[in-house]
Parts: structure tokens; C-alpha cells; sequence
């Protein structure tokens, strides 16, 4: 729009020709905005507030007469309040390039200034002190003119032809470049042993190897014996556990057969064998039973029986005398004899049958059944007399 201005962004707007600034400024001050100015009764300047700089290259003379050569940069600029504004603008606005040239001849003073006190080792070693010392001087002068200074950086120190630099590090060299031969020495003693290091590392390396290898090789040729004896020795292995398993087999099958046989034969043996134990142990104790039966109440009937067929056996045996051709001397005595040894074997015979039968003689009924068979024979009694002699009845006949 015509007459409105706007300054940029790194610029101040004076507006001159109307009402005074600040302070009875004779300019107004405008940043950051526009304004609208009215042509022809209204002047229009920009201020720079951007950042400047100035180098200085000064020589100057230390506390002990030593001349140096010092170089310094400067960065600076135009302060950011009004009154700053007001006052670099009233001394700069016509020519803003004698800023740099006012700010180096200032610090040029007071670098020559703090020099000058101050030693060539203090200078050396302290060059951020001596940049704050001229800052601390500067500060007030540099406000008047309305700048603003952000840094100052000595960049150089130079004693020209004079050595005296030199020298002074001289020490610090030689201390340094001792160090630096130590050090290199260091370097070649380690890079030594590291050397030797490494080659021994080496041969254990292949001290290692080669006892690996051997153990390789020998763990190989084992392995390969093994495995060539492997097929016999599988072989027999095997034929052992065949021939195991064959003995195995038939002690099971010889066992089995066994089991078979005590079950087939033993068992049935034993069993037929009870049977006939317990069948014979039955017969002997019905036999012995019989045997007390007939004893307790037989034994009577059966001397009896005994005793009927006792003439029986008697005329039997007379029948077998009666062919014989005897002569008998003694007349009626000899034939008697010979009736009561007939009579005599025909008692033995019963004595013997009493005695397998169990049966005792010649107690109680047993002696008057031998007298009555006697008689029953025909033996001659004997009787007892008056005067205890015994006399025969006679003969008995035998038909």
C-alpha cells in the first residue's frame, strides 16, 4: 500500500520529520511491524540489526618488553533495545560500515591495554582470560555507541623473530618429544613382545595342531582296526547268542518235557500207587476186622468143626495102615501104640490149626475137649483109684 512501510526482520525502521522518540529522540523507532509513513512530510531509514564483525591485527608489548604480533576476531552488533537503536542510528545510519572500523580500533586499545600487563607465558597459557579482560573493558564503551558484542576469540599469538615462544616451549618440547620416544619405545617393546606373542601363539598353535592331528590320526588307525575286527567279532557275537539262544531254548524245551512227563507218568503213577495203598490199607483192615470177629465170636464153632473132623483125619490115616504089612510084636500093647500115635498126629494136626487160627491149647475148655476126643478115638482113659494109681479101661476099637 502506498506510504506503509514494514522494515525486515533484522532491521530497525527510523522515521524521521514528525514527532521525536524516546527520550527526545529525533527519530522514531520501528521493529518488527510496519507503520504507515506519509510521503514527503515523513523520511524512511533502515538500521541493520544484523550480526558484524571485525578482525584486529595489533602489535603489542608484554609486561617484560616482548613485542607480539596479536590477531582477534570480533562479532558483534547493534543492540536490540531503543535506546541502543537511537544511538548506533545517530552515529552509524549515514555509513553502517564504520562499525567494524570503530569496534577494532576500540578493542585494538584495550587489547594493547591488557597486554601490556600481563606476561608472554600468562598470554600463552591464558588466552581466554585475556579475551575476557578485554570484553569486561570494552563492555561499557561498546554500549554508548549503541553495540552489542556476543564473542571475542583471539585467533593468533605470534613473537615474530624473537624465539622467545620457542624457547619457552622448548622444555615442553623436549618433555613432549622424550615422552613421544618413550612412547615410541613403548610401542616398539610391546610391538615387539606382541611379535613374540604372536609366534609363540603360533607355535603352540602348531604345537596343537600337531598333536591333535597325531590324536586324529590315531583315534582314525583304531577306529579302522576296530572296524576291520568289527565283522568277526559281530559274527561271533552273533554265533554266541545264537548258540545262547539254542541252549536257552532246549533247557526250556527239556523243562516243558519234564513238566509233561510228571504230569503224564509221575502224577498217574503216584495217584495209582495211593489208590493202591489206600485199597490195600482198606482189604487189610476189613481182613483184620473179619479176623476179630471171627476170634470174638467163631472161635467155638470153629473147634468145633475142628474136632468133627478130627476121626475124619484119624480114619484116614488108619486107612492108610491098613494095607501095610506091620508086625506087631507085643501083641494087644503094640496095637494100642500104634492107635494112640494115630490119636497123637491127629492132635498135632489140631494144635497146629489152633495156633495158625490164633487160638492158645490146653487151657480151660480146650483140655476137656482133648480128653473127650481122646475118648472119642479110643484111647485108654486113665482113671485114678482109690489109692491114686491110674488104670486103662481097655482097648479102644477102630473100625
Amino acid at each position: 500500500m502506498f506510504g506503509y512501510r514494514v522494515p525486515a526482520p533484522d532491521q530497525a525502521m527510523l522515521i524521521s520529520g514528525g514527532r521525536r522518540g524516546l527520550g527526545g529522540a529525533p527519530f522514531r523507532v520501528v521493529t518488527g511491524h510496519g507503520k504507515f509513513v506519509l510521503p514527503v512530510f515523513r523520511k524512511t531509514r533502515f538500521l541493520t540489526l544484523s550480526m558484524c564483525e571485525a578482525e584486529v591485527v595489533e602489535n603489542c608489548v608484554t609486561r617484560q618488553g616482548i613485542a607480539l604480533s596479536v590477531r582477534a576476531v570480533i562479532a558483534f552488533k547493534v543492540g536490540n533495545d531503543t535506546e541502543s537503536i537511537v544511538n548506533a542510528g545517530q552515529r552509524f545510519l549515514s555509513d553502517q560500515g564504520q562499525m567494524s572500523v570503530l569496534t577494532g580500533r576500540i578493542f585494538a586499545g584495550h587489547l594493547r591495554s591488557i597486554i601490556g600487563s600481563m606476561t608472554v607465558e600468562e598470554i600463552v597459557t591464558e588466552r581466554q582470560k585475556l579475551a575476557i579482560e578485554v570484553l569486561d573493558t570494552s563492555k561499557s564503551e561498546m554500549a554508548k555507541i549503541g553495540l552489542h558484542v556476543d564473542s571475542l576469540q583471539i585467533q593468533s599469538i605470534d613473537d615474530g623473530d624473537t624465539g622467545y615462544i620457542d624457547a619457552m616451549s622448548a622444555p615442553h618440547k623436549a618433555a613432549i618429544q622424550r615422552q613421544a620416544l618413550i612412547a615410541q619405545a613403548q610401542a616398539t617393546q610391546a610391538s615387539s613382545e606382541a611379535e613374540q606373542e604372536a609366534a609363540r601363539n603360533q607355535a603352540e598353535y602348531a604345537r596343537q595342531t600337531a598333536i591333535v592331528q597325531a590324536e586324529y590320526s590315531a583315534e582314525v588307525e583304531r577306529a579302522q582296526a576296530k572296524a576291520a575286527q568289527a565283522g568277526p567279532l559281530a559274527e561271533a557275537h552273533a554265533q554266541q547268542e545264537v548258540l545262547d539262544a539254542r541252549t536257552e531254548l532246549a533247557e526250556r524245551a527239556a523243562q516243558l518235557r519234564q513238566q509233561q512227563l510228571v504230569a503224564e507218568v509221575v502224577k498217574p503213577a503216584e495217584a495209582d500207587a495211593a489208590r493202591i495203598r489206600v485199597l490195600a490199607l482198606a482189604e487189610a483192615e476189613r481182613m483184620k476186622i473179619q479176623a476179630e470177629a471171627a476170634a470174638s465170636y467163631d472161635r467155638v464153632a470153629l473147634d468145633r468143626m475142628l474136632i468133627d473132623q478130627l476121626p475124619l483125619i484119624v480114619k484116614e490115616a488108619a486107612t492108610g495102615l491098613s494095607g501095610a504089612n506091620v508086625n506087631v510084636l507085643n501083641g494087644a500093647d503094640g496095637l494100642g501104640e500104634i492107635a494112640a500115635g494115630l490119636v497123637g498126629q491127629g492132635l498135632t494136626i489140631l494144635e497146629s490149626v489152633r495156633n495158625n487160627l490164633g487160638t492158645p491149647a490146653g487151657t480151660g475148655s480146650d483140655a476137656a475137649e482133648s480128653v473127650d476126643l481122646k475118648r472119642y478115638l479110643g484111647a485108654p482113659a486113665q482113671h485114678q483109684d482109690a489109692d491114686g494109681g491110674g488104670k486103662s479101661d481097655g482097648p479102644v476099637e477102630i473100625e
